[in-house]
C-alpha cells in the first residue's frame, strides 16, 4: 500500500533485515538516488530507519507501528521511508548515530530513526524506538510523525539553522588536532590503564554494572598491559581482571553451555541473562581472547568455551562456500530468549537421574527459576566445586555432564530457531579468520585453521577483483564497495593465520590488500584512514573512526595491522603510514584513553617493536621449533613456519640469509625491526635464545 507514487521496495534487497520488512504497508525504499530523488522532488522529509536482523527491539517497532496498516498511512503521505541494513551500510549507521548523539545529547542505538531534510540530508529530529501508543515517557509513534511534518511544513527556516550547525559541528570533527607535538607515549596507556581499574566490577568481573558486555577489546588492552610492562605496579590485580571477567562469562548465561558461542551482552550485573541474540564479530573476538588466555596457563572452563564456540561457528554459521553468517536472532516464535530456555520438567524428562543431578546442582535448576519462569542456563559455582559436593568420582561426573549436554542440546535442536542472518559480511569475516587461526595454532586444531583458510579462499576469489574488495555477500549476490573495517579486519585475519599455516598466496593477498587500503582510504593532510573510499558516495559527514565499540575501529586495526607487516615485509612505508595514524589519534586519545584500547594496543607495539620468529624448514617437519615459539603469552612476537618450497612473496630479509647448505633441516631467525640475528640451526640452541628474547 502506498498513499503515494512510491511503493514497498524491499523485495529485491540482498539483507534478510530489509526483506523482513518487504511486506509492510509502508512504502519502504532503500538507501539509493531513485528514493532520495523522490523525496527531493516531492518536497518531503526523510524517515530513515537504521536496524538490523537480530535486533529485538527492531523487531518490536515493526510489529508495532510498520505492520500497522494506520501508522503505515501517516509514514507514506507525510515522509519517503528509507529503511536501512546497519550492517550493510555503517557508513550511514555511524554517520547518523553521530548526528543522533549530536541532537539528543544521548547515546543512540538500534533502531535508529533519523528524519532528514531532503536537500541537505541533514537530519533535524532523532531518535531510537518510538512505541504505536505513548508509554515509557515516550509518545505514539503516530503522533509524533504528525507533529514532526507539521514542524517541517511551518518552521522550516528554524530547522535549516540547526542543520547548519549540526553541519558545521560535523565538518569540525575531521579538523586537525594534534598541537604538532610527537605520537603519543606510555602515559596513555597508563592512564587508560587506571581508569580501566577503577571501572571494572571487582565482584562480578567487567567494566560498569549493567548491562554487560565481552568487551574484547578492553580485556586485550590490559592482557597485553600486564604482559609487556615489566614495572606494572598491580601485575596480579590486573591478570586477575582479565582472568575473572573471563571465568564469568564462560560461566554466565551470557555464554550458549549447551550450543557454543557467546551473546551480545547481559542485561545484568552477574553475567546471567543475556539479550539473546549471537553476534559473528564477538565471537570471532572472544576465540582469540580465550585462545590468548590459555597461553599463559591451562583452564578447562575456557577450554571448553574456546572449543564449544569454534565448533558452533563451524557447524551453524557458515556457508557451504566458506564464508560466515552474521547473526543469530534473539527471538524464535515472538518471545525472546525461547529457544535457549528450560523448564525443569523439560530437563528431568530428557535426562537420566544421575545426570539431572549433575546439571541440576551445576546450573541451579534447584533454585528459582531467573527468566520469567524459566532458567537460562548458568553455572552457579566452578564444576570442581559440584563434583566435590556430590562426593563423585570425576570422571563419571565429567561423563554424566557430557552426556547431559548432548541430550539437552538434541532436545533443543527440534525446537523452531532463531532467525538467521545469512549475511557474509568480509569485515566480521576478518575477524572470525583471525580468532579462528590464533585459537587453532594455540590448540592445535588443523580444523580451525582450515575453516579460517577456506574463509579467505572464498573472500579472495568472491570478494575481491584485485583492486577492490566487496562488503557484503548474500544469495550469490556481492554488494557495496569494501569499507575501511573490512580492509583491516580482514588484514589482521591474514596476519594471524600466515603465523598458523603460511601460503604463499595468503602472504601476497595481504600486500595487495595492504596497498589498496594506503590507496583508498589514507588521508594524506592528517594521516589516519577514513572509514569510507576517497571515491565513495558523499555524505553529510566523512568518518574516520577511533574509539573502540563493540568492533574494533579501523584506525586501531590498520596501525597494528602495518605496523606487523612493515616490520615483517621490510616496507618502511608501511611503518611510515603506521605512526602517522597513531599521531593523528593522539588528541583523541589523550581526551579519553580508555575509549581506545585498540589504538593504545597498536602504540604499546610500536614502543615496544614487533617481534617476528622466522622458521624455514620442511613442511611439516618444523613442529617442535613451532611449540617452542609459540610457548607463553608473548604478544609482541609473531611466529612463521615457512616451508623451503615456498615461494612468492616472502619476508624481505630471507632470500639472502638462507643457503642451500641449511635446506636440508631447520633454520630459524629471531628479527626486530628490520634486521634478524644470524641463522639458528640447533633447536637447544633456539630454545635458549627464546628465552633470553623479550617479547
Amino acid at each position: 500500500m502506498s498513499d503515494g507514487k512510491l511503493s514497498n521496495r524491499l523485495i529485491d534487497e540482498t539483507s534478510p533485515y530489509l526483506r523482513q520488512h518487504a511486506a509492510n504497508p509502508v512504502a519502504w525504499q532503500p538507501w539509493d538516488d531513485r528514493a532520495l530523488e523522490a523525496a527531493r522532488t516531492e518536497g518531503k522529509p526523510i524517515l530513515l530507519s537504521i536496524g538490523y536482523s537480530a535486533c529485538h527491539w527492531c523487531h518490536v517497532m515493526a510489529h508495532e507501528s510498520f505492520e500497522d496498516e494506520a501508522t503505515a498511512r501517516v509514514m507514506n503521505a507525510h515522509f519517503v521511508n528509507i529503511k536501512v541494513d546497519r550492517e550493510e551500510r555503517p557508513d550511514l549507521d555511524k554517520v547518523y548515530q553521530l548526528a543522533h548523539q549530536l541532537l539528543t545529547q544521548q547515546t543512540g542505538g538500534w533502531p535508529l530513526t533519523v528524519f532528514l531534510d531532503p536537500d541537505t540530508l541533514v537530519p533535524f529530529f532523532a531518535g531510537t524506538y518510538f512505541p504505536r501508543t505513548p508509554r515509557h515517557q515516550l509518545p505514539g509513534f503516530a503522533d509524533l510523525l504528525l507533529r514532526i511534518a507539521e514542524t517541517f511544513e511551518t518552521k522550516r527556516d528554524e530547522l535549516n539553522d540547526q542543520g547548519s550547525r549540526i553541519s558545521e559541528v560535523l565538518n569540525q570533527l575531521n579538523e586537525p588536532g594534534s598541537d604538532g607535538s610527537p605520537a603519543p607515549g606510555m602515559e596513555h596507556l597508563k592512564a587508560a590503564h587506571q581508569t580501566l581499574a577503577a571501572q571494572y566490577d571487582p565482584a562480578e568481573g567487567g567494566f560498569g554494572t549493567q548491562p554487560k558486555f565481552p568487551m574484547p577489546g578492553t580485556l586485550t588492552r590490559e592482557l597485553r598491559h600486564w604482559a609487556l610492562n615489566p614495572d606494572l605496579d598491580d601485575p596480579r590485580e590486573t591478570l586477575d581482571r582479565v582472568l575473572t571477567t573471563l571465568t564469568k562469562m564462560a560461566r554466565g548465561g551470557i555464554y550458549d553451555h549447551l550450543g557454543g558461542g557467546f551473546f551480545r551482552y547481559a542485561t545484568d550485573r552477574k553475567w546471567m541473562i543475556p539479550h539473546f541474540e549471537k553476534m559473528l564479530y564477538d565471537n570471532g573476538q572472544l576465540l582469540s581472547l580465550y585462545g590468548e588466555a590459555l597461553s599463559i596457563g591451562p583452564d578447562p572452563l575456557f577450554e571448553d568455551a574456546l572449543a564449544e564456540t569454534a565448533d558452533w561457528m563451524i557447524r551453524e554459521m557458515r556457508d557451504p562456500a566458506g564464508g560466515f553468517f552474521s547473526a543469530l536472532d534473539a527471538d524464535s516464535e515472538g518471545e525472546e530468549g525461547l529457544y535457549y530456555l528450560w523448564r525443569r520438567d523439560q530437563v528431568k524428562r530428557a535426562l537420566s537421574e544421575t545426570e539431572y543431578l549433575v546439571f541440576e546442582t551445576l546450573y541451579g535448576l534447584d533454585k528459582p527459576a531467573n527468566f520469567e519462569g524459566r532458567w537460562n542456563l548458568h553455572r552457579r559455582d566452578a564444576w570442581r566445586s559440584v563434583v566435590e559436593r556430590l562426593s563423585m568420582d570425576r570422571a563419571e561426573a565429567d561423563a554424566a555432564l557430557a552426556s547431559a549436554k548432548q541430550k539437552l542440546l538434541a532436545e533443543r535442536n527440534r525446537r523452531s530457531r532463531p532467525a538467521l542472518d545469512d549475511k557474509v559480511l568480509t569485515g566480521w569475516n576478518g575477524l572470525v579468520i583471525g580468532g579462528l587461526a590464533r585459537a587453532g595454532a594455540q590448540r592445535n586444531r588443523d580444523d580451525w585453521i582450515d575453516a579460517a583458510t577456506e574463509c579467505v579462499d572464498f573472500i579472495r576469489t568472491t570478494l575481491w577483483d584485485g583492486e577492490r574488495l566487496t562488503a557484503t555477500w548474500s544469495g550469490g549476490r556481492a554488494r557495496y564497495a569494501g569499507y575501511l573495517d573490512d580492509y583491516a579486519n580482514l588484514l589482521l585475519g591474514l596476519t594471524y593465520l600466515l603465523s598458523a599455516r603460511w601460503r604463499s598466496i595468503d602472504a601476497q593477498f595481504a600486500l595487495d590488500l595492504t596497498e589498496a587500503a594506503l590507496t583508498q582510504f589514507r588521508d594524506p593532510a592528517q594521516g589516519g584512514f577514513f572509514f569510507t573510499a576517497h571515491d565513495h558516495e558523499a555524505l553529510i559527514y566523512r568518518p574516520k573512526p577511533s574509539l573502540d565499540d563493540a568492533q574494533p575501529p579501523g584506525n586501531g586495526v590498520m596501525a597494528e595491522v602495518l605496523l606487523r607487516l612493515g616490520h615483517l615485509f621490510g616496507k618502511p612505508g608501511y611503518l611510515d603510514a603506521a605512526e602517522e595514524t597513531l599521531a593523528w589519534a593522539e588528541p583523541h586519545i589523550r581526551r579519553y584513553p580508555a575509549g581506545h584500547c585498540t589504538l593504545l594496543s597498536a602504540l604499546e607495539l610500536s614502543l615496544v617493536g614487533p617481534e617476528q620468529i622466522i622458521l624455514r624448514g620442511p613442511e611439516g617437519g618444523m613442529g617442535a621449533w613451532l611449540a617452542a615459539a609459540r610457548e607463553g603469552y608473548r604478544p609482541a612476537r609473531s611466529v612463521f613456519a615457512i616451508p623451503w618450497d615456498a615461494e612468492g612473496a616472502l619476508p624481505a630479509y630471507l632470500p639472502k640469509l638462507v643457503s642451500a647448505e641449511q635446506r636440508g633441516g631447520v633454520v630459524a631467525y629471531r628479527c626486530r625491526g628490520l634486521s634478524c640475528s644470524l641463522p639458528i640451526t640447533e633447536l637447544d640452541a633456539f630454545r635458549s635464545e627464546l628465552e633470553a628474547a623479550p617479547g
